[in-house]
């Protein structure tokens, strides 16, 4: 099973080329991951990257639980896919980031990589240097969680 733990600087050179940390990339190599797709998240200000087989496994849990003939799903299964872009890794680990991805997201070229469970998220560094959620939020949102559950 596929699984990513790590905070890790990298800088994208000017064409929008950033290496994988070797970390990740060993990853992806032992379990024979022969491509990534790149997509914004949907809440944060970030690219995720997903191994082939994660995003094959999104892509069939998402198609499941739409109707193909509902007009309004298929519009948002397409607005899912419209945002979505395969890439590829080449010999030397590093991966193209299209210029629009680099936009969305506003990065110029130090970035961090954030391992996510089955995904990579590419932050822009500065946006990662200060808490997504104030400690003390956190710490009582998952006390409560975690004391709620059965």
């Amino acid at each position: 099973m596929l699984q990513f733990l790590g905070n890790m600087e990298a800088k994208a050179d000017a064409k929008g080329r950033i290496f994988i940390p070797a970390l990740f990339r060993k990853r992806l190599q032992s379990e024979g991951e022969g491509f990534l797709v790149l997509r914004k998240d949907i809440f944060q200000d970030c690219l995720v990257l997903y191994p082939g087989s994660v995003w094959e496994k999104e892509i069939g849990l998402i198609r499941s639980r739409l109707n193909k003939w509902d007009r309004e799903q298929q519009q948002i299964f397409r607005q899912f896919l419209l945002d979505a872009e395969r890439i590829e890794m080449d010999a030397n680990g590093r991966i193209l980031i299209p210029k629009r991805y680099l936009q969305m997201v506003s990065i110029e070229a130090d970035v961090r990589f954030l391992g996510v469970d089955e995904t990579i998220e590419i932050w822009a560094k500065e946006k990662l240097e200060q808490p997504l959620v104030d400690p003390d939020e956190f710490s009582a949102a998952l006390q409560q969680l975690m004391t709620s559950y059965p």
